[in-house]
């Protein structure tokens, strides 16, 4: 019988049932009831004492364990066996825990009992939302800059920032006409994102601070630090001429050379022996060299006749030579002189895609005034009539069966321009012609625009459904599982 009630019961240490017991001992005395969390409504993060602010999703596995250390050294005396939310409305600011504990009392006998934390969530925005509202929110900025007409770099740099996830750390994005500035809350962060153009483009860098303050007492120091990033100012297509003892060093190539792309290196090919070279950003600032063209001076051509190259003698010293192009030689007429007999013969290394009849567009040298400290020194005879660039297809077709997309940076932007919008349409067409380019890039399947068939095909170059992602949009904690949506 207990002891205390006399109700009959099993045979236990403390001679009592299971209510007298619990009248006489509280295992859970001195465990709090209730308690604070605190919480940044701008950017949804919880206070994790005594400085730290994490991001936890409602009923989560973070925010279990944030809400437990806040007790943890009164559960230090019982034995915590389960923990658990109860449901609150997201906008209550109340959060609910059902904790159950056991604890040896009386003569060795087990007592186990649940009940329930109430904490309390009150608003505190954090230091890094204070420094935003304060308008004081920046401690370091990159400043990435390239002199060109043509921002195809910056497309391509752009979507490696996105692959690689460099952006999250960013406080802001603005958008300048010759470039980009990232803004960062320190210092270690604008480091981590000049490294990251170093390995990724040509470009040289140079870095300054500033100082804010100074707190003689402490010894503290507040600076705010500049970093300028100079990319190379050459873009793909772009046709530049090299100076003679940079081209002798590249293998005895032409002088005259066209960009076939840029990565972390500047990939030339000469268009007479499709001799190839890569010029990193150390060798290019030791010999500078400028584009001869802007993008706008492009001329259409249409091919009159053209006979593919098969063997062609190497020079002393030459390089290697390109296995994805074919050599050809080629007549070609301005679209704009077919009123004319006047036809031009050039070299070019687009042998594999150029037929006769094709449109096709390049620099005409001929008939222009060259700028350039090199090209005005080169002997004429070495300076080619035209030098063909891409070949040339239907853009509002191409444009109509895109059924692919890039996603953007989140970004300050000036004035829309529409000459950005053709650069951006460059850049896209640059991308389905380039593998090599493509596979540092993520594309994303648009499924608004439905796969045709290839039927109606005119040969323009096109990306496989097989090199897209699916966009999928998926809300999930860090555990894995899904997090319920913070309401403020």
């Amino acid at each position: 019988l207990c002891c205390q009630c006399g109700v009959p019961i099993p045979p236990n240490p403390a001679n009592m049932c299971v209510g007298c017991l619990r009248a006489q001992v509280d295992i859970t005395e001195g465990i709090p009831k209730q308690g604070t969390v605190h919480f940044c409504k701008q950017c949804e993060r919880y206070l994790q004492p005594p400085g730290t602010w994490i991001q936890c999703a409602l009923e989560s596995r973070e925010l279990l364990a944030l809400c437990l250390k806040k007790i943890k050294a009164s559960l230090s005396k019982v034995r915590l066996i389960d923990a658990g939310f109860i449901w609150t409305e997201p906008h209550s600011k109340r959060i609910k825990l059902k904790l159950t504990v056991q604890k040896e009392v009386i003569n060795g006998a087990v007592l186990q009992q649940v009940f329930v934390v109430e904490y309390i969530v009150q608003s505190q925005m954090c230091e890094d939302c204070h420094r935003i509202e304060a308008k004081d929110f920046w401690k370091a900025v990159v400043q990435v800059r390239q002199k060109t007409v043509h921002k195809k770099t910056f497309y391509y740099l752009e979507q490696l920032i996105l692959k690689h996830r460099l952006h999250q750390n960013t406080l802001r994005i603005k958008e300048i006409h010759d470039g980009l500035d990232f803004y960062y809350s320190s210092k270690q962060h604008a480091q981590k994102m000049v490294d990251f153009l170093q390995s990724t483009v040509p470009s040289r860098s140079k870095s300054s601070q500033r100082l804010i303050s100074h707190d003689i007492h402490s010894n503290v120091y507040n600076y705010k630090s500049t970093f300028s990033v100079e990319i190379v100012p050459i873009c793909k297509d772009n046709v530049v001429c090299l100076s003679p003892k940079l081209a002798q060093s590249l293998g005895n190539m032409s002088q005259i050379c066209v960009c076939i792309r840029v990565t972390s290196a500047i990939h030339l090919i000469d268009p007479r022996t499709l001799q190839i070279a890569d010029i990193d950003g150390s060798t290019y600032w030791r010999h500078p060299f400028n584009s001869l063209f802007h993008p706008k001076q492009l001329e259409e051509f249409i091919i009159m006749d053209i006979n593919r190259v098969h063997e062609k003698k190497k020079g002393a010293g030459a390089g290697a030579r390109s296995l994805k192009h074919t050599l050809a030689e080629a007549w070609v007429r301005k679209t704009s002189e077919l009123d004319t007999d006047h036809q031009y013969f050039c070299c070019t290394h687009l042998g594999h895609i150029l037929n006769p009849g094709d449109l096709v567009l390049g620099f005409d040298l001929a008939n222009c005034n060259l700028n350039d400290e090199f090209a005005n020194k080169m002997n004429p005879q070495h300076i080619p009539d035209v030098v063909l660039i891409k070949k040339s297809y239907d853009r509002s077709k191409r444009q109509r069966r895109r059924n692919w997309k890039l996603k953007e940076l989140e970004r300050d932007r000036e004035a829309p321009d529409t000459d950005d919008e053709r650069q951006y349409q460059d850049f896209l067409e640059d991308l389905e012609e380039d593998e090599t380019i493509r596979k540092n890039v993520n594309i994303y399947r648009n499924a608004d625009i439905p796969v045709e068939s290839d039927t109606d095909d005119d040969g323009a170059p096109r990306i496989s459904l097989a090199e897209m992602l699916e966009d999928l949009h998926i809300s999930q904690d860090a555990t894995g599982g899904e997090g319920a949506e913070m309401l403020t």
